[in-house]
């Protein structure tokens, strides 16, 4: 595969587009994670509190059944929780001003391009955090 894995690591998905949240749950086991967690509606969000369980990185659909997701995305970025966005919007020059270190990877996307790039940013993040 790759230098960057996710072994072990506890992941959440949110994208309301079952076949693709499947088809990247199972790139996230492929890689090593250890659990993933997919939410497919804003509403599922606010019923799972971001500690509990607590989430190692995620991957974030930035519209989820029309809602935008970013107010998420704040939450984690200020609890430097690494995520990648996931997106079919082709305007997404917003995001790169507001969050400027997050890769935006655009659908169509092949589950394992996706989970590397992820994987990279939680390496990334982890060596920032150390240094």
């Amino acid at each position: 595969m790759d230098e960057y894995r996710l072994d072990g690591r506890s992941i959440l998905i949110l994208e309301d587009e079952y076949l693709i949240a499947m088809d990247v749950e199972q790139s996230c086991l492929e890689w090593g994670a250890s659990e993933v967690t997919i939410l497919r509606s804003l509403d599922q969000m606010r019923d799972q509190p971001l500690d509990q369980p607590r989430f190692d990185a995620a991957i974030v659909d930035l519209r989820l059944g029309g809602e935008s997701t970013t107010y998420f995305a704040r939450e984690l970025a200020r609890r430097r929780i690494p995520f990648v966005f996931a997106t079919g919007l082709s305007d997404v020059g917003e995001l790169a001003e507001s969050f400027p270190d997050v890769p935006v990877i655009g659908k169509p996307y092949s589950g394992d391009e996706l989970v590397r790039i992820l994987a990279a940013v939680i390496a990334r993040s982890r060596s920032s955090c150390s240094a």
